[in-house]
């Protein structure tokens, strides 16, 4: 088993993952690994393939997503984020959280569902558009710029679920 997880599915090293190739490696995997393929052998053989399997969903789940995938290439490369403790963050992007959380209340507070959509479209472009950045710093090995990028995108992730889950609320 190889605890690459890049490595497990015969990936390049890179933020840029192509889906396609990477469900296709994924179900390879997973049918090598079923634990059904192994209901007839002995106990160790059982447990090793359920620990296949779980790892190759882990490394699916991770490598599927982003900013996952960013924290998970950083820490190959002994890059802790520090996302619990390093807060420090620009003036520019601490004001636009500030506005991101004040244009969240106010619509929850006037149960404007349309605001809340166009929050929600404007906090996924913004998403979009930073992990566009976020894989250019990680493929010129700028990793520190890549950890505070990071950060901010565990930010804005975090009031994109806020938002959905207002507009889940307001919509009951």
């Amino acid at each position: 088993m190889k605890d690459d997880f890049f490595a497990l599915f015969g990936l390049p090293l890179q933020f840029g993952v192509d889906e396609a190739a990477l469900d296709a490696a994924y179900r390879t995997v997973q049918s090598q690994a079923h634990p059904d393929r192994f209901a007839n052998a002995g106990d160790a053989e059982r447990r090793v393939a359920m620990q296949w399997a779980a790892h190759a969903n882990e490394a699916y789940r991770t490598l599927r997503q982003p900013l996952k995938r960013a924290i998970y290439l950083l820490g190959l490369r002994g890059v802790d984020v520090q996302a619990e403790n390093n807060t420090a963050m620009s003036p520019a992007f601490l004001m636009q959280q500030m506005e991101w959380r004040e244009d969240l209340q106010d619509a929850v507070e006037s149960r404007d569902i349309g605001r809340l959509d166009g929050l929600l479209r404007s906090l996924r472009q913004e998403k979009r558009e930073r992990h566009a950045a976020l894989g250019a710093l990680l493929d010129a090995g700028d990793n520190q710029a890549a950890g505070a990028a990071v950060r901010q995108l565990m930010f804005i992730e975090k009031i994109e679920h806020d938002t959905s889950e207002a507009i889940d609320r307001l919509e009951e």
